[in-house]
């Protein structure tokens, strides 16, 4: 048996208002159409579902067993279409998006901030990770996209759109002031405490590469688990510190730490948006990706 939708939608406003003429207006159907439907849905279902009279019309026995399971799913349908609606509105919903600490700090914050002065009723679920556990996160359907930092091309899988650029820039505490004003090389660095993100982060792996290819291995004396440890740590002089340059700029200007000049250049590295496209994302994700996708386009100006 394949009874249509629409008979068991007309049933449902037919049985709730006890009329076929208010079940026709609400539908904005004609009264004939919808009693010439409940004809058609009762010789399907081989049973009488109302009894009509001049008062109007009431269930049969059957006929309330069936609105019993009719109006459970009837309103679902419209408590699903009410919140696909406020969604749509971005009156309420769910992003969840990976972050790297650079690309919060760098780029996100203020974007999040418009995204939630915007839509108060969306919940943003951000989860702080590196570029490898970022692209576990979204291949496996846990993420709806990540931002994060990427020095290198990643899973062929997955979508990655360069947002905006980070240079790094290489600090150091008061204590090692006889460096201030002098142009060091990668070489004369690697003689003094170096601290930097561990092993088994990318931003390791770049500078290692990079140390590499200078003929030096990278061996820090300090491996920390986030980027905003470093900086505490080169305050208190415990080494020179890799650090984006716009995370150290205000410790700069204060003159708590300064930068040290390279005779080598580092290579830029690219905060990028990284989705899969065989996962279709949300409406409130949709907004939120547009926000940071124009928000870099403005820095790049």
């Amino acid at each position: 048996m394949a009874v249509t939708y629409d008979y068991y939608r007309i049933f449902y406003f037919v049985a709730k208002y006890r009329s076929f003429t208010r079940a026709a207006h609400i539908l904005m159907n004609s009264q004939p159409n919808i009693t010439r439907a409940m004809n058609n849905l009762e010789q399907e279902l081989g049973c009488t579902l109302f009894l009509r009279s001049h008062r109007g019309v009431s269930l049969t026995s059957e006929g309330e067993k069936l609105f019993a399971h009719v109006q459970l799913a009837q309103e679902q349908f419209q408590a699903a279409e009410a919140e696909l609606a406020s969604d749509k509105a971005l009156g309420k919903g769910c992003v969840s998006l990976g972050v790297s600490e650079i690309a919060l700090h760098c780029l996100l914050l203020p974007v999040l901030r418009r995204y939630h002065l915007s839509y108060p009723g969306v919940h943003i679920r951000i989860t702080n990770c590196s570029a490898p556990q970022a692209i576990a996160a979204v291949k496996s359907g846990q993420m709806e996209f990540a931002v994060v930092t990427m020095p290198e091309d990643q899973d062929k899988t997955l979508r990655e759109l360069p947002l905006v650029d980070v240079q790094d820039i290489v600090v150091a505490g008061l204590q090692f002031a006889d460096l201030k004003g002098k142009t060091l090389s990668f070489g004369e660095i690697i003689g003094y405490p170096l601290i930097c993100l561990g092993r088994e982060t990318k931003t390791f792996e770049f500078y290692s590469s990079l140390f590499a290819d200078h003929g030096l291995i990278l061996d820090p004396d300090i491996e920390v688990a986030a980027t905003d440890q470093i900086l505490p740590l080169v305050k208190n002089d415990l080494g020179l510190g890799f650090l984006p340059g716009a995370l150290a700029e205000d410790a700069i200007k204060k003159g708590d730490i300064f930068e040290i000049h390279l005779k080598e250049k580092i290579p830029a590295r690219h905060i990028c948006m990284v989705w899969d496209p065989r996962r279709p994302i949300g409406i409130a994700a949709r907004e939120l990706e547009k926000m940071i996708r124009e928000a870099a386009i403005l820095r790049k100006k």
